[in-house]
């Protein structure tokens, strides 16, 4: 009887150790579960939705619109200062006729 009281206690004694180990091993996962959580970043605190970027593609098309506005603008001014230069010499040959027509009809 000595023989199974001795088989008891031996087996309550390990289980005895075997749920501190459960209890340990328990505590851990848990202790890795609330690293983890804290490791995860916030959520944004916006809820409004944000726009993409513009992709290169889209800012090269558009530095070449402008640079193709800009040599536009630059022949249209071109060809304002030379209409503006032929308007100037058309008038002071008229005048000068006018002018020429005036004298030689006194």
């Amino acid at each position: 009887m000595s023989d199974a009281l001795e088989k008891a206690e031996a087996a309550a004694r390990e289980a005895a150790v075997d749920t501190a180990a459960v209890q340990i091993a328990l505590a851990a996962v848990e202790l890795a579960k609330v690293a983890a959580a804290q490791q995860q970043p916030a959520a944004p605190a916006c809820e409004h939705h944000h726009k993409k970027g513009r992709s290169a593609g889209e800012w090269l098309g558009i530095a070449c619109a402008v640079c193709v506005g800009g040599v536009g603008v630059a022949f249209a001014s071109l060809a304002l200062a030379i209409l503006g230069g032929v308007a100037a010499i058309v008038v002071l040959v008229l005048r000068d006729m006018w002018r020429d027509m005036q004298r030689k009809g006194r």
